[in-house]
């Protein structure tokens, strides 16, 4: 597994990139998680930094840590108030009939033994709004696809995978839950700028390139 950069730094907030693969929390199989990357990350802190929200296994990109207990107060304060502003890259399986718009589908959770959890487009569910816009086209073995930027404005709980399966009518590449998971070798979603307003100082701002899986496919943003 490959190590985490750092795109942003202060006394505050690390911003890594994290690979795709790498758990946020310890996998209950086993296998690498950002635990194991925590000590390094003290960076000459005492205490190790907080990741302050979620990304999933498979994506990768920005994702914000506290350094101290204060800011990570601060930082869940800044999530509840919609004061951070995050944009993906997503490949969505086939050609899109519009090259813009915003979802706005409400999300439930649902289970069974069969499939386990996921989440759904229910009239019941939180409110949940993405908007998007497409970037670009390209192709794969698997056939073409188009490149789209996310910029959620709620930030449920795998929002962006069923905003595209819900709301555009096409799966991710390689979601294995709402795709067929096949079509390419995990959930192409990347985590690409994150921006965090704060009171009395200059807002975080970070970036994580493309990482590889992306460009083999000539995704260049």
């Amino acid at each position: 597994m490959t190590a985490p950069t750092i795109v942003y730094e202060d006394g505050e907030a690390l911003v890594i990139d994290k690979p795709a693969g790498l758990s946020i929390e310890r996998p209950r199989k086993g296998g690498a998680s950002l635990e194991d990357y925590l000590e390094d990350l003290k960076l000459g802190f005492q205490r190790p930094p907080v990741a302050v929200h979620r990304l999933d296994t498979d994506t990768s990109g920005c994702l914000l840590l506290a350094r101290n207990h204060k800011a990570l107060k601060r930082f869940n304060r800044a999530f509840e108030e919609r004061q951070v502003a995050k944009t993906y890259i997503g490949l969505v399986a086939g050609e899109l009939a519009d090259d813009e718009g915003t979802i706005e589908l409400a999300l439930a959770k649902v289970s069974s033994a069969e499939r386990g959890w996921r989440m759904i487009a229910a009239k019941k569910g939180k409110p949940s709004i993405t908007h998007w816009e497409r970037i670009g086209r390209g192709k794969s073995a698997a056939g073409p696809f188009s490149i789209v930027r996310f910029r959620p404005v709620t930030g449920r709980t795998h929002q962006i995978r069923i905003h595209a399966l819900a709301g555009l009518g096409a799966a991710l590449l390689g979601d294995p839950v709402y795709g067929i998971g096949k079509d390419a070798p995990r959930t192409m979603l990347h985590a690409e700028s994150l921006e965090v307003t704060r009171e009395g100082k200059a807002p975080i701002l970070a970036r994580a390139p493309l990482p590889a899986d992306f460009t083999a496919l000539g995704v260049d943003v």
